[in-house]
């Protein structure tokens, strides 16, 4: 019985993580979790997942819950979210909080030797320098729970390192792939958030639009992956059902296929090295789908990407500055403040307005983010 502390288990990956489970009694037990601030959805949850430790948001809901469930160990914030991601029970941590947040216990976790299975791209995206050698030293597994990031994962299996060539990432190219830039002047929240084949919450959903998904992926894949961002290529596949491929020195491309299906990636981590079937899981049938198209993205029409891959190539915390002003140029968007097209030009701003630094420590990271989203704000106050 592995014991799992779910980090966002009322996010579109937490339900799904739940789900997972609920099929699999046998297999896994939630003992610990954590939710923001949608109390109705985890109340829902608590139903059916009778997990001894919760963390919410808000110390108000906090109150709330321990009035309510007198059984449960309730706690609220960051230092809530390193108690029960450090728990002494807990096997592996599925971190699957969107953003910054979730890079902190990430950390923690690590060093109280929990395994990670990480849906939070942006824990290796801001400070993969630091995570990496983390993982090392305490001999845990650092599992991908992206749909890419576990195509690669998977399709390196049985395979040696020295004999990769590239890594394909593959984008569905979000929910305006076929506008161009003078179209996307004057689109809306609501179009942005329609993805034509997979279903996210909201911030990750208007990444993948910008490209901005795929762009941070690019960079946790180099750190994934150990490989050079010039052996990154990524390509627009309109259909997902190839989630990512890998090319030998030899010219053979391995690739995982299936059907666009978050349970599966979020199973196999919890499941590695070992495949269990997947409840509801639908087969993929590939005479069905008949064709597969491809296509190399333009990064000046896909303005995202370029950035993230320069950001990556610079590398110390520039990546830590483009992924803090998006998310604060994500929220703004989806809170009707700015144009669309304006998320990429004030990451782009914020970018060339700061003063790069090599190897920042964990402090100095968090103190980047928050600068980061300063200047994008005050951007936007200033117009």
């Amino acid at each position: 019985m592995k014991k799992i502390c779910v980090l966002g288990v009322t996010g579109s990956i937490g339900q799904q993580t739940v789900d997972v489970v609920k099929h699999h009694r046998d297999s896994f037990e939630i003992v610990a979790m954590s939710a923001g601030k949608n109390i109705d959805l985890l109340e829902k949850i608590m139903t059916t997942i009778h997990a001894k430790h919760i963390c919410v948001q808000n110390e108000e809901d906090m109150i709330y819950l321990q009035r309510k469930y007198k059984d449960i160990h309730f706690y609220c914030g960051e230092d809530g979210l390193i108690s029960i991601a450090t728990l002494s029970d807990v096997d592996i941590v599925l971190n699957a909080i969107v953003g910054f947040a979730g890079l902190v216990p990430t950390m923690k976790a690590i060093e109280a030797h929990k395994d990670i299975a990480l849906a939070n791209k942006e824990t290796l995206v801001v400070a993969g320098h630091l995570i990496i050698p983390l993982v090392k030293q305490n001999h845990v597994q650092l599992l991908p729970v992206d749909s890419e990031h576990s195509a690669i994962f998977q399709s390196l299996n049985g395979e040696r390192h020295c004999d990769i060539n590239k890594i394909i990432l593959t984008a569905s190219g979000g929910s305006f792939r076929d506008k161009s830039r003078l179209e996307l002047q004057h689109v809306t929240v609501e179009e942005a958030l329609k993805h034509p084949n997979w279903s996210m919450g909201a911030k990750i959903t208007i990444d993948s639009a910008t490209l901005f998904n795929k762009g941070l992926e690019v960079m946790e894949a180099k750190w994934l992956f150990d490989v050079d961002y010039d052996d990154i290529e990524v390509l627009i596949h309109p259909e997902s059902i190839i989630h990512s491929m890998v090319e030998f020195k030899d010219t053979s491309v391995i690739a995982q296929l299936g059907t666009p299906d978050m349970r599966l990636p979020i199973q196999y981590a919890l499941t590695y090295p070992e495949r269990q079937p997947l409840i509801g899981g639908k087969r993929l049938s590939l005479g069905e789908i008949g064709s597969l198209h491809f296509e190399k993205p333009d990064f000046h029409r896909f303005r995202a990407l370029a950035l993230s891959y320069e950001a990556g190539r610079k590398g110390g915390s520039m990546p830590c500055v483009l992924n803090g002003a998006n998310e604060q140029a994500n929220a703004l968007f989806l809170n009707g403040h700015i144009s669309f097209l304006d998320i990429e030009k004030l990451v782009e701003e914020a970018m060339r307005a700061h003063h790069w630094i090599d190897n920042p420590c964990l402090d100095q990271l968090i103190e980047i983010d928050q600068w980061a989203r300063d200047y994008v704000l005050e951007r936007v106050g200033e117009r």
